[in-house]
């Protein structure tokens, strides 16, 4: 099947030589990433098989966030450290998405201006919550920055993960929300429309953006997610690591275009698009983040101010609950040894080998960050 390292090969030193003058350093690097990724430009090492002395080359990753094929061990190491900072509640979905109007801005000034609207976001959602009318505790928020729909076009919006339920300011109390309703969503539209104006204004002061573009609403989206840590497990798995597209929705790569599927929501169904392969190559690098840009981020409870206090609200509602009887502990395997080695790997061309390495192979060039 076709990758997206097919249609970088094929398209990115034309797309280079045309455009190289204006594009970003993070862009030049995610493409030679991608394209050395898992090739013997990277290293890796040599494995031999003891059975049928088949010769197996495992290269190295790019390590880039932008690469389709890295990161799901790294991913599952990240789930396994949230997953001592989830609270046994309920959780809420929020989106916040930026007008199409506002998006040649955000494009300009990238840094400053994701960095304030995921700001903005997080503060309107903690700010509201703390109203007594709707939840009156401080939440958790975990925000995602994603810069991308379904046909790679540009568009900005934050995913958040916040906590159905919030810790008073002294705190001593926990304060659930409603099962189904968090607060209003033009509320937080209006708000963090209102914080991001500010914020973008004094971080951006020579981008001159005209005062109607301030009364245009806001997209916002509040859904709830379901009860307790396994949702919110759900949830990071699904967006926290999420790229612009993935390798098994590239369909085809000629000489002159790239065939990718998409979901079309309206019609719920899935469809296909065809592009130049410049187009393509254009589509997806819009979407590569600035270099050290975090594109996670943590507030309210899950700030790291409030690791202690996190750490004790969490104990304190597991308390709570209700308690399960106790899980029978697993039987251990015959003729186990915690001690010994793990098994060698398995021969995938014999299936009744086990490989040896043999050498390491050296790179060709660094790996990326």
């Amino acid at each position: 099947m076709p990758e997206v390292a097919d249609a970088f090969r094929r398209f990115a030193g034309s797309y280079v030589a045309a455009h190289g003058a204006a594009m970003l350093p993070s862009h030049r690097r995610a493409i030679a990433d991608i394209i050395a990724c898992r090739t013997e430009a990277l290293g890796g090492q040599q494995w031999c098989c003891n059975h049928c002395g088949t010769l197996l080359h495992v290269f190295h990753s790019c390590r880039n966030r932008a690469c389709p094929k890295c990161h799901a061990e790294q991913t599952q190491a990240w789930l396994e450290q949230r997953r001592e900072e989830m609270l046994p509640v309920p959780y809420f979905h929020v989106t916040v998405t930026v007008p199409e109007e506002l998006r040649a801005a955000l494009r300009r000034y990238q840094i400053d201006g994701y960095g304030a609207l995921m700001k903005a976001a997080a503060e309107a959602i903690i700010v509201l919550a703390r109203d007594p009318r709707w939840v009156g505790g401080t939440v958790g928020v975990l925000a995602v920055l994603h810069t991308w729909t379904q046909r790679l076009v540009f568009h900005p919006h934050v995913h958040c993960l916040v906590t159905g339920g919030g810790l008073s300011d002294d705190g001593a109390t926990w304060h659930p929300a409603g099962k189904t309703f968090l607060f209003p969503k033009t509320a937080l539209a209006t708000l963090a429309r209102a914080r991001f104006r500010d914020a973008f204004a004094k971080l951006c002061p020579d981008a001159n953006l005209p005062p109607h573009l301030w009364q245009i609403p806001w997209i916002v989206d509040i859904t709830p997610w379901g009860e307790a840590q396994q949702a919110a497990l759900d949830y990071l798995a699904r967006y926290a690591f999420r790229i612009a597209i993935t390798n098994n929705r590239i369909l085809a790569v000629d000489d002159e275009t790239v065939t990718y599927r998409y979901k079309d929501r309206a019609a719920d169904r899935q469809r296909k698009e065809t592009v130049a392969g410049h187009e393509f190559i254009r589509r997806f690098l819009q979407h590569v983040l600035p270099a050290g840009f975090h594109k996670v981020r943590y507030y309210g409870l899950w700030h790291a101010s409030r690791r202690e206090p996190l750490r004790n609200l969490r104990n304190l509602l597991l308390l709570a609950q209700p308690a399960s009887p106790p899980a029978e502990p697993a039987a251990p395997e015959p003729d186990a040894d915690p001690q010994a080695p793990p098994s060698p790997r398995r021969c995938p061309h014999c299936e009744t080998g086990h490989l040896t390495l043999l050498r390491r192979l050296s790179p060709a060039r660094p790996q990326g960050p």
